[in-house]
C-alpha cells in the first residue's frame, strides 16, 4: 500500500437519530468498528479523515490505524459508508479489524497503459470492458491497482483476465475468460434510400361538400307546409 493513514476515534455512548444529528453538527460522524475477534465498538470520527482515505490511491482497500481513546490501536479497513445523496457528505462509517496473517478478498481496479495498435494503426475503437477484478491476498499485499499494457492489441483481438500480469503476492479470483478490453472496427451506417411518396388525387374540399349540404337543406325548408298548400290550391 502506498500511503499510511491514522484516524483518531472517540467512544460513542449515546445513540439515536437525534444524537447522530448532534454529532454531525459538531463536525464528526458516527461509526462502528467490529470483527477480528474483538467486540463491536461504536465510535465517532472525523469525516475529513475518512474522505482522505477514500480519495487515496488505494481507496476503500486502504488499511489504516484506528486509535480509539482508552483502547489499543487496531489495523482496520473501511467496510461500508453512507453518504448524503444531494450534498455528498459522509453520514456514517463501518470499519472492520484486519488480521495481518489472514487472507482477504477484495476488488482492485485495472489501469491501462499504452495505445493499442488497433487504434493507432488500423483506425479501430478501443473499448474498456472490465475495470476491476477480485483478488485474494494478505492485507499487506493488496495492490493499489493492476497495470496492463494494451499496445499490441489489434482489431478483433480481446484482452482477457488471463492476460493480466501474474503475481505471487495475490491470486486473481475473477473468471479468467472474462474480457477486459478489445478493439473493434468503426461501424458506418448505410444511408437509407429516400422514399418517394406518390401524390394522391386532389379531393373535393370540405367547404364545397358543406355548401352542397346546406343548399339541400334550404330546398327542403322551401318544401314546407305553407308552400305545399299553395301548390294544392293552384292545382284545384
Amino acid at each position: 500500500m502506498s500511503e499510511a493513514f491514522t484516524i483518531e476515534a472517540e467512544p460513542r455512548e449515546e445513540f439515536g437519530k437525534n444524537e447522530a444529528r448532534r454529532t454531525r453538527q459538531q463536525g464528526r460522524i458516527p461509526g462502528v468498528v467490529y470483527g477480528g475477534g474483538g467486540p463491536s465498538i461504536p465510535v465517532t470520527v472525523d469525516p475529513r479523515k475518512v474522505a482522505d482515505i477514500l480519495r487515496s490511491e488505494a481507496g476503500h482497500n486502504a488499511i489504516f490505524t484506528l486509535e480509539i481513546r482508552g483502547k489499543a490501536p487496531a489495523r482496520v479497513m473501511l467496510r461500508d459508508w453512507q453518504v448524503e445523496p444531494l450534498a455528498g457528505r459522509l453520514l456514517h462509517v463501518d470499519m472492520v479489524r484486519v488480521a495481518l496473517d489472514i487472507k482477504l478478498r477484495v476488488k482492485v481496479p485495472i489501469h491501462i497503459t499504452g495505445e493499442a495498435k488497433g487504434v493507432k494503426v488500423q483506425g479501430g475503437i478501443f473499448e474498456f470492458l472490465l475495470r476491476e477484478v477480485e483478488i485474494e491476498c494478505l492485507p499487506d499485499n493488496i495492490p493499489d491497482h493492476i497495470v496492463v499494457d494494451v499496445t499490441e492489441l489489434m482489431i478483433g483481438k480481446t484482452l482477457r483476465v488471463s492476460d493480466l500480469p501474474a503475481s505471487d503476492k495475490f491470486k486473481v479470483l475473477t473468471d479468467a475468460n472474462r474480457a477486459v478490453a478489445h478493439v473493434v472496427t468503426l461501424k458506418v451506417e448505410e444511408e437509407k434510400p429516400v422514399e418517394v411518396v406518390a401524390e394522391a388525387a386532389p379531393t373535393e374540399p370540405e367547404v364545397i361538400k358543406k355548401g352542397k349540404a346546406e343548399a339541400e337543406e334550404g330546398e327542403e325548408e322551401e318544401e314546407g307546409p305553407g308552400k305545399k298548400e299553395k301548390k294544392e290550391k293552384k292545382e284545384s
